[in-house]
């Protein structure tokens, strides 16, 4: 009679320990964990200033990101697929307005990921830190 060891669970593959993917699944986030891929803009430099979704206000010098999708103070790894650069944002605000687009960055990030000339690009979005609660915190 054959055993109950003989019936196999199916294998899954698996992610080193400590990446971004485990540790948030960990905190139970896993439903924001997975990456985004779409077509990325940038804010304008008119909206420096003015407040977000978290309350805090617009530099158009940080790292700042919006996202209609992630919690609000999650920290991501954007790569832009069209020419392989790479920058960190954490998501303070929300948008884009238009639909057909998945983050809008600030103009610093813009220029570091290459798509200031031609304005929207396709990108990758990987959420590396999800904060507790999927909320973030307001001021700060």
């Amino acid at each position: 009679m054959l055993g109950i060891s003989a019936v196999a669970a199916p294998t899954l593959a698996k992610e080193p320990r400590h990446s971004p993917a485990v540790r948030a699944q960990q905190q139970g986030h896993s439903q924001h964990l997975r990456p985004q891929r779409g077509r990325a803009s940038f804010y304008s430099n008119r909206f420096h200033g003015r407040r977000m979704a978290n309350g805090q206000r617009f530099n158009r010098h940080s790292n700042a990101a919006a996202s209609r999708t992630l919690p609000l103070g999650t920290r991501a790894r954007v790569k832009n697929l069209e020419n392989g650069r790479t920058a960190m944002v954490v998501i303070q605000d929300r948008g884009p307005r238009t639909r057909s687009r998945v983050l809008d960055v600030s103009p610093r990030t813009a220029t570091q990921l290459g798509i200031r000339e031609q304005g929207t690009a396709l990108v990758e979005i990987v959420p590396l830190a999800v904060p507790r609660g999927g909320r973030g915190s307001g001021a700060g």
